[in-house]
């Protein structure tokens, strides 16, 4: 939400504090040490699944000293998703840093790895550029999911023809065949998408000291049960706060992103027809998609047999984040923050603060034959934005010569001033003229539109060359229409430059809190 983000008071009472002032994350300190003490540190290291770069006697200072948290987190995106998964990383990377001189205590950057989600469609594809500018786009086959949660699909034998379609299509460099390996190990036929999303993020982030989590970690599943039975148990007066407060964000203009269902719970249980949301119901609880009706008692029965059974939604999943983790920032693409202004009194409610939530850094990536080809048409690449055909007719209309575009203007002033005079005249005569004068005037203007249509499709084609790499440079800085953020894979550009992308990026994704006290 852009609102929070320049910092507009019409919506802090949405947020805690500001994410660039440091007293808001000071904030944090002790609503985080009322509920975190040495044992509960030591059992949220015990959540992880993956500890990349992180050695034990840094693990142990962190918990000696009263450690933090920053958090992000995302849903399983096919080899690492798009280009957005690689800055949330690395901003959690640089404000942990940040806020470990700030705050005097070791602070750890999290991962957080949405395997529960159950949306197949959301996860199973991705994009890279081949080495003749095409976008591809690439789609693991559904195995059959069936609406269950992506942690419990395995890829199957599919997958291996992707894996090598993957291959063929990475640039050749000297860095290339690391990361055909890197795919090859982490999408088996046994692999899950979250598992294949997590050893390829970890590959990247492996010296930066990430740690990651998986939604279907059995310890995080057994840390987070009894926040999730106090969410059913409150389920109706906690819909009432939400729905509150979203019709007050609507009123005051700011939209919600997280619409608030009636009856719904926020918490999906697995059922006949897979992972289903779950409604409140006269005896006791209905699953959305199958109808069937279960009592608190036997839901709490089927988590006692299978703790993976249950699992929060999209608005209560930051809440389960901050009961196992001392979380004192997370940090949000722009969608997660319009849904974290609806949930600040839901936290209260559970008797915790919400994070301070810090907008993750995004860029456009230029490379130099893009640069080079937007400097000849003296552009800057936000003005690539637009659709294609529309810029190159653009382009194709400023290089029609000057005498050629002075005389389609004298010639349709002529036909409007003239028709004008004629149309005077010929009314006094007889007012039905007025329609044939006009529509001649129409079919003059149209001609010589249509003349000046030819025209410009001439001068396209004497600029074929430099408006077919243009094309290509639009294709690079927004593949199908979109951010290039948003479309385009990492690995992409990981193979032609190697690890200094990383280290590229990272060196330009500044935290500039302005602390008084240093």
């Amino acid at each position: 939400m852009n609102a929070y983000i320049q910092g507009d008071s019409s919506v802090a009472e949405y947020f805690n504090g500001s994410w660039l002032d440091p007293e808001s994350y000071r904030g944090m300190l002790e609503s985080i040490d009322r509920r975190f003490d040495a044992d509960a540190r030591c059992r949220a290291l015990e959540a992880m699944n993956t500890r990349c770069g992180v050695g034990q006697d840094r693990l142990d200072r962190w918990v000696e000293e009263d450690g933090l948290m920053v958090t992000t987190g995302q849903q399983p995106g096919l080899m690492g998703g798009p280009l957005y998964s690689l800055y949330k990383g690395l901003t959690t990377v640089r404000l942990a840093q940040r806020l470990e001189k700030v705050l005097d205590r070791p602070v750890l950057p999290v991962f957080w790895i949405a395997s529960e989600d159950h949306d197949w469609e959301e996860s199973d594809h991705t994009y890279l550029i081949d080495s003749s500018n095409q976008l591809t786009h690439l789609q693991v086959p559904n195995p059959g999911s069936d609406n269950r949660a992506i942690h419990r699909v395995p890829l199957g034998p599919d997958v291996d023809q992707l894996v090598e379609q993957v291959a063929q299509l990475l640039p050749n460099s000297e860095f290339s065949s690391t990361y055909v390996e890197l795919v090859r190990d982490a999408y088996t036929p046994e692999a899950t998408l979250a598992d294949g999303f997590r050893s390829v993020l970890a590959a990247f982030f492996e010296p930066l000291g990430v740690l990651f989590t998986d939604a279907a970690n059995p310890a995080l599943k057994a840390a987070s049960k009894d926040v999730l039975f106090a969410e059913l148990n409150n389920a109706e007066a906690h819909e009432a706060i939400l729905r509150q407060d979203a019709e007050k964000l609507e009123k005051a203009g700011h939209g919600v992103q997280a619409p608030i269902l009636e009856g719904g719970v926020n918490l999906f249980l697995e059922g006949p027809e897979g992972r289903e949301r779950l409604y409140r119901h006269a005896d006791g609880f209905e699953l959305h998609r199958s109808g069937e009706t279960v009592t608190a008692e036997e839901i709490r029965e089927r988590v006692e047999a299978d703790p993976l059974a249950l699992s929060p939604n999209v608005l209560f999943r930051p809440l389960v984040e901050s009961t196992v983790f001392p979380v004192a920032s997370y940090v949000a693409g722009p969608g997660e923050l319009a849904y974290y202004g609806q949930l600040k009194r839901l936290y209260e409610a559970h008797s915790m603060r919400m994070p301070v939530l810090f907008p993750r850094h995004g860029v456009t990536v230029v490379e130099s034959k893009i640069r080079k080809v937007i400097d000849k048409f003296n552009m800057e690449p936000d003005d690539l934005r637009r659709p294609y055909h529309e810029i190159a007719s653009e382009i194709a209309r400023d290089e029609v010569p000057a005498d050629v575009r002075r005389a389609l203007g004298q010639v349709r002033g002529s036909i409007s001033e003239g028709s004008g005079q004629l149309l005077k005249a010929a009314t006094m005569i007889d007012s039905t003229l007025k329609g044939p004068v006009t529509h001649a005037r129409n079919a003059a203007l149209s001609a010589f539109q249509d003349a000046e249509r030819k025209i410009v499709q001439s001068v396209k084609r004497e600029n074929e060359i430099g408006l077919a790499q243009l094309e290509k440079a639009h294709l690079h800085l927004f593949p199908d229409g979109k951010p290039q953020e948003r479309v385009l894979n990492p690995l992409y550009y990981l193979a032609r430059y190697g690890r200094d992308f990383i280290t590229e990026l990272l060196d330009r994704f500044e935290v500039d809190l302005a602390d008084p006290t240093e």
